[in-house]
């Protein structure tokens, strides 16, 4: 039997009517973007980011009606990058990276010349994803059980894409729960990284899914171990860290559009809005997932209370470990 509607939920459609009429006519009313919007991804390009933003890309031309570039300045875990749009007053420059930048960052690195959490808002997280534990083949090891006995026995090294970046921060993290120590191999950026794996000249690495995950499936590289709390799409059989003898752990990052402080709150809106459509259709999400990174879309608020829990939980991590970075 078909309801008839009632005065209350007729009077709820009218007000989100009004609500969405009033959005719009603020988005009119000022005519923001106004010239070409600039994305600095703060790592090299092939890492997730950078995917990300490139799959991104035309869906944002489209829907400001602006061109939208990709700038590339990686360094120091992100902190170029962020440090260059934390300081942007024009009012179409962000920052694309991955939530370590706030969250870990500020925990570790001594000099910083800016304030990550205060000179940064998060306008949306547009991906969740994990790192993934590979191994050259020569190094003999088929489980995270191999490699933890390897490890206790002498010196062993690993690869990623730098000083503070998920990978690195992950195998802090899995080095304290196993009570073992590696020699930490820092590149810039997860492709040279990788790249030094498969040659042979570190043994391992923790680099994002989707840079390395090609190469496990071609066999050049061994999956040992998935950070995260679930195992991934791609390779399924690859067990997490939890499943594969270390309860409870969980390294799961995101990567997310930021803005300056300074760009009003309705620029943020907008844009957080355009990127939530875009990462709800259908043939980005199915590249997306095809690459090991699953569409998220939050709001600002929900990124902001995200950041602020995990830069408590990697704050116990890291102060434990005494972990610093000049």
């Amino acid at each position: 039997m078909i309801k008839k509607p009632t005065r209350r939920s007729i009077a709820g459609l009218a007000l989100i009517a009004l609500a969405g009429a009033t959005a719009s006519a603020a988005f009119a009313a000022d005519p923001w973007p106004n010239k070409t919007l600039r994305v600095v991804v703060a790592f090299p390009p092939g890492g997730p980011g950078d995917v990300v933003v490139r799959l991104l890309q035309p869906h944002l031309q489209q829907a400001l009606g602006q061109s939208v570039i990709v700038d590339n300045k990686p360094g120091a875990g992100g902190n170029l990058g962020a440090q260059e749009v934390a300081r942007a007053t024009d009012g179409h420059t962000v920052l694309l990276g991955p939530d370590t930048m706030l969250t870990v960052n500020p925990h570790i690195y001594r000099k910083l010349t800016f304030k990550p959490q205060e000179d940064l808002v998060p306008i949306s997280f547009l991906v969740r994803y994990s790192q993934l534990l590979v191994c050259n083949p020569s190094a003999g090891f088929k489980t995270l059980a191999d490699f933890r006995a390897a490890a206790k026995k002498g010196s062993l090294n690993y690869a990623s894409g730098g000083q503070g970046v998920p990978g690195h921060i992950a195998m802090e993290l899995l080095q304290d729960t196993a009570g073992v120590n590696l020699v930490h191999v820092p590149y810039r950026g997860p492709t040279p990284a990788v790249q030094d794996v498969i040659g042979g000249a570190v043994s391992c690495g923790f680099l994002a899914t989707s840079v390395v995950g090609p190469h496990v499936r071609d066999g050049r590289l061994v999956g040992l171990a998935v950070s995260g709390a679930r195992r991934t799409a791609s390779l399924p059989a690859v067990p997490t860290v939890a499943e594969a003898g270390m309860a409870g752990f969980d390294a799961t990052f995101h990567d997310a559009l930021w803005a300056p402080r300074s760009m009003p709150a309705a620029h943020i809106e907008r844009l957080q809005q355009e990127l939530a459509k875009a990462l709800s259709q259908p043939e980005v999400r199915t590249r997306l997932t095809a690459a090991d990174m699953e569409p998220v879309g939050s709001t600002s608020a929900e990124a902001v209370r995200s950041v602020r829990a995990d830069f408590e939980k990697w704050g116990q991590v890291l102060r434990k470990l005494n972990l610093q970075v000049d």
